[in-house]
């Protein structure tokens, strides 16, 4: 993997421990030589984790929308900043720039974001990894959730592994790496749906 998208928020919590994750990954992709696609953002976590990649001399590439530029809350200092019209935009591009998708904690646009690239993978809009990084047990309940999505039947065996999840950074992006396709929606026939 050359570049990994990154989702995360905007906001930054009162316990330490998110930024200092965030931290943590954008120095560990710098270090990897894996290059950064964010939100474009110079807030929260996201703010975070491109300032961390940036220091350790990693690439960062920002994808923000014309609003937010607006508002003040670009990041200049990142390697490239895309400006785009809108939300949507913002998502294709993220999918566009990278080779992988990696989620660690974050709010409604986070969410917006992770699920976006697992229905894209479902589907077969890309082959790409989604990864999602359970710091802290943040994630405990939307992964419950999702076993109970497979349980039921509204997500199909050979998609139920879509959301690669860990504990641990470095094991996340080693799975990530290792990440084999599944059989999208697409080629599959109406049979097997």
């Amino acid at each position: 993997m050359k570049r990994i998208a990154v989702y995360c928020g905007s906001a930054s919590p009162a316990d330490s421990r998110y930024l200092e994750l965030a931290t943590e990954v954008g120095r560990t992709l710098a270090d990897r030589e894996i290059g950064l696609v964010y939100g474009g953002g110079r807030l929260g976590l996201m703010g975070a984790v491109a300032d961390a990649a940036l220091a350790a001399g990693g690439e960062v590439i920002g994808v923000i929308p014309e609003a937010l530029v607006s508002s003040e809350v670009a990041h200049r200092g990142c390697t490239e900043l895309h400006v785009v019209s809108g939300m949507h935009e913002r998502k294709l591009a993220f999918t566009e720039l990278s080779d992988g998708f990696l989620t660690i904690p974050g709010g409604v646009g986070t969410m917006d974001e992770l699920w976006e690239a697992v229905s894209w993978a479902q589907l077969g809009y890309h082959t790409k990894p989604v990864g999602l990084l359970n710091a802290f047990g943040f994630y405990d309940h939307l992964l419950a959730f999702n076993r109970h999505m497979v349980e039921v039947g509204f997500i199909r065996p050979a998609h139920q592994g879509i959301i690669i999840a860990e504990t641990e950074l470095d094991l996340l992006l080693t799975r990530m790496a290792a990440h084999e396709p599944h059989t999208p929606i697409f080629a599959m026939k109406a049979s097997d749906l």
